[in-house]
This record gives C-alpha cells, structure tokens and sequence, in this order.
C-alpha cells in the first residue's frame, strides 16, 4: 500500500494540477529484451476467483457419506484382521457408494467433472451383466468399450449444461 492510503481522512487534499509533458528521453542504442508474456500461473495469483460452494447434499448437513466411508475403513480393517473375504468385499463397496454419491451428485451440480468415473462405472456395471449372461469375452469386452465410450459422450455433455458452458473444471 501507498503512503496516500495511511494519511489522515481529516487532513486537507491539496488539488493537483497536471505536470507538463516532459520531452522523451533519447533513446540508447541498447537493445531492449522483449518482455515474456505473464505466465498462467502469475495471471491465476494475480486475479483471485471465487470459489462457488459444492453442492449440498439432500439430506442436509449429515455427515452420511463420512459414515459410510468410516464405516468401509472399520469393515476393511476387520476384514483383514479376521481373514474375512466378505467383509472386505463389503468395504469395498460400501467405500464405493460413499465415493459415487459425492462424484454423481458434484457431477449433476455442474461443480467438478467426474466424467469418466461415471462412465467406467457404467462400463463395469454392463461388463456384470454380460458375465452372468455368459456372454463371450469378445462381446463383454466390445460392450463395455461402446458404453464406456457413449458415457464419455454423454457425461460430458451432460456437465457443460449443468455447469454453463464449461467443458471440465478441475478444483
């Protein structure tokens, strides 16, 4: 800050009247470096943005996806310590819910792109239905691949309405 911003609001303002132009200055035979344009960085620090809130869950402000997350780790750890397969498989996905439900529902609110978590996840589930269909691997593998690739499509088009106009937006 200047040395204007610390006077005194009571002291009197003097009114200012324009210097006259001063003659330029000769120019030295010196050859000046072009100056780099500011990088990204320098431009990002320089203008702050304002950060919009994600969005809130509909159930308020229940810590319910912490819980389930918290729940995971204490299932997973006791899985392991007992030997227990199910119970790991169960942490496993309950870790998963807790994970998908934050990603649908900051993917929907237009806040982060979770593009292609979505789409694999859509890829696995199709994958799942073809292998209890005893499908060949061929077609399982040829199935996941189109959903994967129609749900990148999609998502994506889905977070640029969501999110006016952006493509991705990363934190």
């Amino acid at each position: 800050m200047g040395r204007r911003s610390r006077q005194r609001a009571s002291a009197p303002q003097r009114e200012r009247t324009p210097a006259p132009p001063a003659a330029p200055a000769p120019r030295a035979a010196v050859p000046q470096r072009p100056t780099a344009p500011p990088t990204t960085t320098a431009i990002r620090r320089s203008r702050p943005r304002a950060r919009a809130a994600a969005p809130q869950a509909p159930w308020g402000s229940f810590p319910l996806v912490e819980l389930c997350a918290l729940a995971a780790i204490v299932f997973g750890v006791w899985g392991i310590v007992a030997h227990n397969g199910v119970l790991l498989l169960g942490a496993a996905g309950l870790g998963s819910v807790a994970g998908l439900e934050v990603a649908l529902r900051e993917h929907l609110g237009g806040y982060r792109s979770h593009t292609f978590v979505l789409s694999a996840l859509c890829a696995v589930v199709t994958l799942t239905v073809l292998a209890f269909a005893n499908a060949d691997r061929t077609a399982m593998l040829a199935g996941a691949a189109a959903v994967l690739v129609a749900g990148l499509v999609g998502f994506r088009q889905l977070f640029k309405r969501r999110s006016g106009g952006v493509g991705l937006r990363v934190r």
